[in-house]
């Protein structure tokens, strides 16, 4: 008997391990990654250099180059709707798995003006809890995160999550800005 509950723990240990990496960072919790991730532009960020005088809204989206709903909110974010956000003194960046030269090219082609974070291996979106895990390894969107935006304190503290249901809604800037003004 007690072998049969040793051998039900080793097996069941990996599969408790995994659903807890599925659990999607939430309010009250601290951000579990540093941000120590590189922009646009090749250049070292981390959490202490992109936040703002009251924090930091982190978008994190699947993909600025082949995701069109991502591209469609990035580009709603740009025409000057973000000033709602800015404006409470809270940054913005977008953080997804697509490489810096990546990044480089939209946030040129599209006069993009908020730091564009790239999680190659998407060690952030994994430590998030937020990886969609509906691709496999060898396909090309394998490390997209569902789009999620976390809106954090100076603190490192998250103050709010947003989501929709599926990848082509996405939280529109008024949600994230009432979000904000509710706390």
């Amino acid at each position: 008997m007690r072998y049969a509950i040793l051998i039900l723990v080793f097996f069941m240990f990996p599969i408790a391990l995994h659903a807890q990496d599925l659990k999607p960072a939430a309010v009250g919790e601290v951000i579990p990654h540093s941000l120590g991730l590189k922009d646009q532009n090749g250049e070292a960020k981390t959490f202490e250099n992109l936040t703002g005088e009251n924090g930091l809204v982190i978008v994190f989206v699947r993909s600025a180059d082949w995701c069109p709903y991502c591209q469609v909110q990035m580009l709603d974010m740009r025409n000057g709707e973000a000033d709602v956000i800015t404006d409470q003194g809270y940054n913005i960046v977008t953080l997804s798995y697509d490489a810096p030269e990546t990044l480089k090219k939209f946030s040129e082609r599209y006069n993009f003006p908020f730091t564009m974070l790239s999680d190659e291996g998407s060690v952030a979106i994994k430590s998030f809890g937020i990886m969609n895990e509906d691709f496999a390894p060898d396909h090309f969107a394998y490390g997209v995160p569902h789009p999620h935006v976390y809106v954090v304190g100076k603190d490192k503290v998250i103050q709010a999550v947003l989501a929709e249901e599926g990848y082509k809604n996405r939280p529109q800037i008024e949600a994230i800005a009432a979000a904000i003004k509710g706390l």
